[in-house]
This record gives C-alpha cells, sequence and structure tokens, in this order.
C-alpha cells in the first residue's frame, strides 16, 4: 500500500462522512422547515448530496456506470425542483 492509495481511501471515506451528515441535515430541514421554500430548497440540496454520494461511490468501486447515474439523478432533480418551484408560485405545472 502507497501513500497515495491510502491517503485516497481517507479521503473517500470522509466524503462518504460528509455527504451522509448532510443528508441528514437536509432531512432535518425537510421536516422542520418552516416554510414550503425552505422544503424545496432541502430536497433540491438532498438530491445534490445523493449526486454525491453516487459520484464517490463510483469512484471506491472504480465502476463508471454510476458517472452516468449521476447524470440521471442531475436532470431529474433539476427539472423537480423547477416544476415544484412552479407548482409554488403559481397552483400548477403546465399551462
Amino acid at each position: 500500500m502507497t501513500f497515495a492509495s491510502g491517503f485516497m481511501d481517507i479521503a473517500l471515506v470522509v466524503a462518504f462522512v460528509v455527504l451522509a451528515l448532510g443528508q441528514i441535515l437536509s432531512m432535518v430541514r425537510l421536516v422542520l422547515g418552516p416554510t414550503q421554500g425552505d422544503r424545496i430548497l432541502a430536497l433540491d440540496t438532498m438530491v445534490i448530496n445523493a449526486l454525491g454520494l453516487v459520484v464517490v461511490l463510483g469512484i471506491y468501486q472504480g465502476v463508471q456506470i454510476y458517472f452516468e447515474v449521476s447524470l440521471l439523478i442531475a436532470m431529474l432533480g433539476f427539472v423537480s425542483t423547477v416544476a415544484l418551484a412552479r407548482f409554488l408560485l403559481r397552483g400548477d405545472i403546465i399551462e
């Protein structure tokens, strides 16, 4: 085991822990958020944290399919955030 390999393993573990903590804190904001805007922002943050977890998992396992999955998660997260924001502002999604 080289120094770079050990350092990479430690960095990946730290990334997993930080992203998981961010996910948990976003879930707390989702439940306790005083306004609907806070809840939508918490959902968007959860999508970003899930995206980070998938990418870090792909780096850890060395499998490239996770990066394609992360693109799908990013697209769905963006569309869902826009749809929820439009619903909150206008009361409908499609005009």
